[in-house]
């Protein structure tokens, strides 16, 4: 079968590469010049199936208030004349009851563990190398309130036999020796010991070459003018370097995915939240970080790659905005400063920002939409690192008429009215 996949972010690969494995022919088109060079590009670099977990959840509403008026909160709020981010966050604040909180963690932490595994097998097939660590992440708490709400949490890795350990300030440090010197700043840790971390641009565009070995075609610098629709077909993919056709297309476009599909009269519950980054190189390295810890107080993950820390989070809803805020690269140094003030030269620092697709429930859209060739692998929101190996061969199952190992239903488009 011929396959379109538009898109050469993380997705987009992974989702070449298992249909390329199946014995398809695939073509990726992206308008950059090389794959990875958007949201892929400088993400947290963490592979976090334990900590998989939608944003909508109980209490979630009155913490987005305090988060407004923090200092250094990890929510910004930049409101447009948008229905879409309107409709976006309505559906998000209907997500925040405990019901819905529970079915929704359960089916991203299903995606990620399904997908860590597919990541550890692809890695043993191929022997690509990214930087990749396999030492657990550090959920950190600095308040013993923090600790108390994990409950919830751990119920549901519990459900799934995720290992997990629940730690005191010592055990944190144990696990993160650096942190000995700002031990008094430590209340405990959930400690996730079967996640990874590892460089994505560097995965994703050596993946891509992996892809071109198996035949994999790259239209690189073309842009995705429209869809063109017979009946209920997409009849062609009209792009600035002409026509191109396919008997399947799969749209792995991130955060445009929506704009896209507007015309097929599809409306795709994914909205852009930003999020942004610095990289510092190590200084000391017994003084930085093992693996990745997630400051939960900020919500902002510390992960080691390579001689290199990658320092990540917040969240930023204002549309399509890339513009730099000075104010979020504050926050950022702040928190690793405060964790980890010996470990990197911050005056070194790259700053960078992307767009997150995000559903208001979580959970990624993956599978068929009402057109009959035209398919979907988006709005894999903070987690599309963590969910890329798992979506890809999922979305290959899909697209190649094979049994999935994991059920597909949970992750279609029809699951909203």
């Amino acid at each position: 079968m011929k396959v379109l996949v538009l898109g050469a972010g993380v997705i987009g690969i992974t989702t070449a590469y298992y249909l390329a494995k199946s014995g398809h022919e695939v073509t990726v088109v992206d308008r950059q010049s090389a794959a990875g060079q958007e949201t892929s590009f400088a993400n947290a670099g963490e592979i976090s199936p334990g900590y998989a977990s939608p944003w909508a959840g109980p209490g979630v509403p009155l913490k987005a208030i305090k988060w407004l008026t923090m200092k250094h909160g990890p929510l910004v709020i930049r409101p447009k004349l948008d229905p879409a981010m309107w409709r976006w966050m309505l559906q998000l604040l209907l997500n925040c009851s405990h019901v819905k909180y529970r079915i929704n963690k359960s089916r991203m932490v299903r995606l990620a563990e399904y997908s860590r595994d597919c990541l550890v097998e692809l890695r043993t097939e191929t022997g690509i190398e990214y930087d990749e660590r396999s030492q657990g992440t550090l959920q950190l708490f600095r308040k013993p309130q923090q600790l108390e709400s994990a409950a919830a949490d751990i119920a549901v890795l519990k459900e799934f036999d995720v290992p997990f350990e629940l730690l005191g300030r010592d055990g944190c440090i144990a696990a993160e020796p650096a942190l000995a010197i700002v031990r008094d700043k430590i209340a405990g840790g959930l400690r996730l010991p079967g996640d990874e971390t590892g460089d994505c641009h560097m995965f994703t565009q050596r993946l891509a070459q992996r892809c071109e070995t198996l035949g994999v075609r790259f239209l690189f610098n073309v842009a995705i003018e429209k869809l063109a629709f017979a009946s209920d077909s997409l009849r062609e993919v009209i792009s600035t370097d002409g026509s191109l056709t396919a008997d399947a297309t799969v749209v792995a476009c991130g955060s445009y995915s929506p704009l896209l599909l507007r015309r097929a009269g599809i409306s795709l519950p994914v909205y852009p939240v930003k999020g942004y980054s610095i990289t510092l190189p190590i200084t000391d390295p017994g003084a930085a970080p093992e693996s990745t810890i997630m400051d939960e107080t900020y919500k902002i993950a510390i992960t080691r790659l390579g001689d290199r820390i990658r320092v990540g989070g917040t969240a930023e809803v204002s549309g399509f905005d890339l513009r730099l805020d000075p104010e979020r690269r504050r926050t950022l140094e702040h928190t690793v400063a405060d964790l980890f003030p010996r470990a990197g030269d911050l005056s070194r620092s790259t700053f960078w920002t992307g767009l997150r697709p995000m559903t208001p429930d979580g959970t990624p859209i993956i599978g068929r939409t009402k057109i009959r060739n035209l398919f979907l692998n988006t709005g894999h929101g903070t987690l599309g690192w963590t969910m890329a190996c798992g979506a890809g061969r999922l979305m290959s199952d899909l697209l190649s008429g094979r049994s999935a190992e994991i059920d597909p239903e949970q992750y279609a488009l029809s699951r909203y009215p």
